[in-house]
């Protein structure tokens, strides 16, 4: 019986998360001819096409699609092991993809990034920032650093701490059009929305007695970005709901003014989320650590 070709399907792997044949080369330090020949060996030994090639560029096929999750599952084992190994001369080294919001990546993520460079110099950190939702497993991530009531799913994730959102305003726009004292009178209001909330345009808020309500905001600035809310919020333009690590500094100086106090949306936490398996490699468990004892 002979062996599975590791080496093609740690390869196919690559490939399909570049959507690149000289990207993957690049990545694995394999010329482009060695990346294509794998690539051809492996389709031969399945009787499939994996990949759909013209002259611009290539795409999945179906049966490339429904066998990439076990080409990423071998790529993952076999640089677990390789990890495993390195271990045992106390050396990290190799390469960490992490995702995270954009908003909290260049406030709060960015030194604690640094810091773990400066204690792990052989490990490198490739961080995306965006605030839409990724697939870890099949964007190739090792881990995500997530702001939100996570649904129930098959990744694992590890709880750092409760992010609190207030309503808030600059006091020259509560003295031109008064603050509302219930969330009921934001319809009158000029508000901000951020657009990535499971229901943008309804607010689900529950009040100091446990008693819920349902409103509509008046809409007046709507974006998937809770930092470029900031600068129209403090010109006194309208109303918003903000994580604390936003508006903690503009609290602090004045700048913004809490109100509705006694309301609050739904509790949201501050997660790192990992994918299914339980074996790491030992640089993704070393970033892991460092993010939970700086980001608590």
């Amino acid at each position: 019986m002979a062996l599975p070709d590791y080496e093609a399907w740690a390869i196919f792997a690559a490939v399909a998360r570049h959507g690149s044949f000289t990207a993957a080369a690049k990545e694995l330090n394999l010329s482009k001819p060695t990346i294509s020949k794998a690539i051809t060996r492996l389709e031969q030994s399945l009787g499939t096409v994996l990949f759909h090639r013209t002259s611009r560029k290539i795409s999945l096929s179906t049966a490339g699609r429904s066998l990439l999750p076990h080409a990423q599952q071998i790529a993952h084992d076999g640089e677990t092991a390789m990890e495993a190994a390195r271990d045992t001369t106390h050396l990290l080294r190799g390469q960490v993809r992490m995702a995270a919001p954009l908003s909290y990546g260049l406030s709060h993520l960015a030194p604690v990034i640094a810091g773990f460079m400066t204690k792990y110099p052989e490990i490198t950190v490739d961080v995306q920032l965006s605030d839409a939702r990724i697939d870890l497993v099949e964007e190739g991530f090792d881990l995500a650093v997530r702001i939100a009531a996570l649904p129930d799913s098959s990744l694992r994730a590890i709880k750092l701490r409760r992010i609190e959102r207030h309503f808030v305003a600059a006091s020259a726009y509560l003295e031109r059009r008064g603050k509302p004292e219930h969330p009921s009178q934001l319809s009158e209001h000029d508000c901000f929305i951020y657009s990535n909330l499971p229901t943008p345009e309804i607010w689900h808020l529950t009040g100091p007695t446990g008693a819920t309500v349902s409103v509509q905001p008046k809409c007046r600035l709507r974006t998937n970005n809770g930092t470029l809310e900031l600068a129209s919020l403090i010109a006194g333009h309208g109303i918003s709901n903000l994580p604390d690590f936003l508006i903690e500094e503009y609290l602090a100086n004045g700048q913004l003014t809490r109100i509705l106090h006694d309301w609050h949306f739904e509790p949201i936490d501050l997660n790192i989320v990992l994918p299914p398996s339980a074996l790491r490699p030992a640089r993704v468990n070393a970033l892991v650590d460092h993010l939970r004892d700086k980001l608590r």
